[in-house]
């Protein structure tokens, strides 16, 4: 079983490299995830729907960790997001970001982020014009 600390390695190094399946399976079963732009998301199979839609929201995606510290269950990572949206590429999306996590049986099962909404204009511009 990884250990909370190769979990969140995991989980960056997946979203950087866009292996969303992979991704996903870093995640319980019974996860609860508050994500900053889409609220409150529960089931593997919402996560894994709304993971497979990534490639075509964005251009590029890359989450770089600068700070991770884990104690027992429960971690926190300061990371920095580098993206651009697929349809406004020429718009950098650029933010700091605080991610809060806690592990139950070797897995993700609570997870929520925290981010300036500005920097992803772009991306919710493309959402909004369909």
């Amino acid at each position: 079983m990884q250990t909370p600390h190769e979990i969140i390695q995991k989980y960056y190094e997946y979203a950087t490299e866009g292996n969303w399946d992979a991704w996903c399976d870093l995640f319980h079963e019974d996860y609860v995830m508050d994500e900053q732009l889409a609220g409150r998301l529960t089931g593997m199979d919402t996560l894994r729907n709304i993971m497979r839609g990534f490639p075509q929201a964005y251009k590029v995606f890359k989450n770089s960790p600068k700070h991770i510290m884990v104690d027992g269950n429960r971690g926190a990572v300061v990371s920095h997001i580098s993206a651009r949206a697929m349809k406004y590429p020429d718009e950098p999306i650029e933010a700091e970001a605080m991610n809060f996590f806690e592990f139950q049986d070797g897995k993700i099962s609570y997870m929520a982020n925290f981010h300036d909404s500005k920097p992803f204009a772009p991306f919710l511009r493309q959402l909004s014009e369909g």
